[in-house]
């Protein structure tokens, strides 16, 4: 899936981590943000989990911000954020497998019990005769 880029916003922010002098001058740490339930090129169920996929960052108005400030250039930073929205966006397509719920078979039945049988026997061998 691919999301139009006129869908994305982003800001760019003075980075904290390596880069010298020039960490205190250039602005390249890249914050993305993306309007999820404004987007016109998801659908409702997958923009609802990708808000829950995305837990803390997505905001309560249904917004996923996210922060990228792993390179020391800003192109290198827009595209991680982009990268990690997309993968996002693909884990968020993958709908969850159904849950069938399902029977002990009669033999597991048995072994648990026998199993019991014999966890009680060993206690009750351990007992002083009365």
């Amino acid at each position: 899936m691919r999301i139009p880029a006129n869908e994305l916003r982003f800001e760019f922010l003075r980075s904290s981590g390596p880069g010298g002098q020039n960490v205190n001058k250039v602005a390249t740490a890249v914050r993305l943000r993306f309007d999820v339930r404004a987007s016109a090129s998801l659908s409702p169920e997958i923009a609802e989990r990708l808000i829950r996929l995305a837990g803390r960052r997505a905001t309560a108005e249904g917004e996923i911000v996210i922060l990228g400030q792993r390179h020391r250039t800003q192109e290198g930073n827009r595209a991680d954020v982009i990268d990690r929205l997309e993968q996002l966006v693909e884990k968020a397509e993958q709908a969850p497998r159904v849950r069938r719920a399902t029977r002990p078979s009669k033999a597991s039945k048995e072994r648990r019990i026998e199993a019991k049988k014999r966890r009680g026997a060993a206690k009750r061998d351990r007992r002083e005769p009365s």
